[in-house]
């Protein structure tokens, strides 16, 4: 009898150990939802913002935290005084000189998506509305991250950037499909 007390006040006390105190006990409050997953960015530019289809010199890297490292957004080859073109309608942001660098930005209509253009000698002031192809000012002097002359082309939704070759449709960026067409005059080989 003595041992079989022993035994259930042993496993009652292991029993109690492993349990939690107390104050753990209580209700621990849900963890946080997930943010909801942001909408595709729309392909609303039908033209590049500098040349026909300049050469991306530098890509897009995302930074892993919003202050890490990265390039946030891309570096489109330009020469020196060529215009800066809106690639989608908008209204006018900011024009003027951020760090002795010029920028424009440029909110797109009916969207939360913000264009950002430098260096830029801005043509265009705050509050201007501007259609697709608006020239916004001409390319200015070599930013400190080019090695040559370029456009460092942004794009931003709320505060977060994004790919700015996300709002150009495939055909833009790639090129169009090869088309075939057909041969007259030319003899069938046999």
């Amino acid at each position: 009898m003595r041992y079989a007390l022993l035994s259930a006040g042993l496993f009652l006390g292991l029993a109690g150990a492993a349990l939690p105190p107390p104050w753990a006990w209580a209700d621990t409050p849900p963890p946080p939802p997930a943010p909801a997953p942001q909408p595709p960015i729309p392909p609303l530019a039908r033209i590049w913002p500098v040349g026909v289809r300049p050469l991306v010199l530098r890509g897009w890297e995302p930074p892993s935290t919003p202050y890490g490292p990265g390039h946030r957004g891309v570096d489109l080859s330009a020469p020196p005084g060529s215009p800066v073109r809106t690639v989608a309608p908008g209204r006018v942001s900011f024009a003027g000189r951020v760090a002795g660098v010029g920028v424009v930005s440029v909110a797109l209509k009916g969207t939360d998506l913000r264009t950002t253009y430098e260096p830029v000698t801005p043509s265009v002031k705050k509050g201007d509305e501007l259609r697709a192809g608006d020239v916004v000012g001409t390319v200015g002097p070599t930013a400190s991250h080019c090695a040559t002359s370029c456009v460092h082309w942004g794009l931003l939704r709320g505060e977060t950037y994004v790919n700015p070759l996300s709002l150009l449709p495939p055909w833009l960026v790639h090129g169009a499909p090869p088309r075939l067409l057909p041969v007259l005059g030319v003899p069938v080989p046999r």
